[in-house]
């Protein structure tokens, strides 16, 4: 597969980055011109964020005990000394919640508003010319779908997330590589995540998914790290979860090589060769 310029001409992949970058705010100006697109997308991103809130609040209220919890073996230590672990604790057990947080919330927010995302979705494909041949899932199979994506890839933000904060703290590659490589495989895993919904409306589950967007990878990494750098921003996460859902409709289209463009003008993209 390639995203095509002027004249057909394959784009290189810094440009199909960008192109990937772009499909945010095309999804931003979607959902913008129809107030019902972006009334949808708050209801069930307010919810995530107040429990993802909740959370917080609690995790800040017991924070000394996780942090003398987690350092036992320096109980008998030197009080300064003993104390200075423990705050040093206490931010990497921040560091840890804050950074499974930013990859988590996508998956519990889409679970959450599986319904309301799917019409978002759905009136996204229909402005762009539809989905030939789409699959009708009802909504528990959708939902019982959307589950079992959704712990499979908060599993694997896990695993991945955890070992890149601790790497953080290795000095000089911590604080140049280890911040480039995590919005990396934070947008990777949020554009895997955020494309869930066109995917199972073709038919297509999680490993196909994987598949169609690693052929696309220049533009899938730039939609994706665009919103991993938004969701950064305090409340970004919320407020710009509908613009999200649209993009990635149109990330899903563009990879499969399917117009982006009203009655199916103006294409940048090319069928996949198989």
């Amino acid at each position: 597969m390639s995203v095509n310029g002027e004249a057909g001409r394959p784009l290189g992949v810094v440009k199909q980055f960008l192109v990937g970058a772009g499909l945010l705010g095309r999804g931003l100006g979607l959902v913008l011109r129809r107030p019902k697109l972006l009334g949808l997308g708050l209801v069930p991103a307010l919810i995530a964020g107040l429990l993802y809130g909740t959370a917080l609040f609690f995790l800040l209220d017991y924070l000394p005990q996780l942090s003398g919890a987690v350092t036992w073996f320096a109980d008998d230590w030197a009080g300064t000394v003993r104390d200075a672990v423990r705050v040093f604790a206490g931010l990497g057990l921040l560091g840890v919640s804050g950074l499974l947080g930013v990859l988590t919330f996508t998956a519990v927010t889409l679970l959450i508003g599986d319904p309301f995302y799917e019409r978002i979705s759905e009136l996204v494909e229909e402005r762009f010319g539809g989905v030939p041949d789409e699959v009708e899932v009802g909504f528990w199979p959708s939902l019982r779908r959307s589950l079992a994506d959704s712990l499979r890839l908060i599993g694997l933000s896990v695993l991945i997330g955890v070992p890149l904060f601790l790497l953080g703290f290795v000095p000089v590659v911590g604080q140049t590589v280890i911040p480039v490589l995590g919005a990396a495989v934070g947008g990777w895993l949020l554009a895997v995540e955020l494309t869930g919904v066109p995917f199972q409306r073709r038919g297509q589950r999680l490993t196909r998914r994987r598949a169609v967007l690693a052929a696309n990878r220049p533009l899938a990494l730039g939609f994706g790290v665009a919103v991993f750098c938004c969701f950064l921003i305090p409340l970004g996460a919320i407020l710009l979860m509908p613009a999200a859902i649209a993009g990635a409709t149109l990330l899903a289209r563009t990879a499969l090589g399917q117009p982006v463009s009203p009655h199916g003008a103006g294409s940048t993209h090319e069928p996949a060769r198989r």
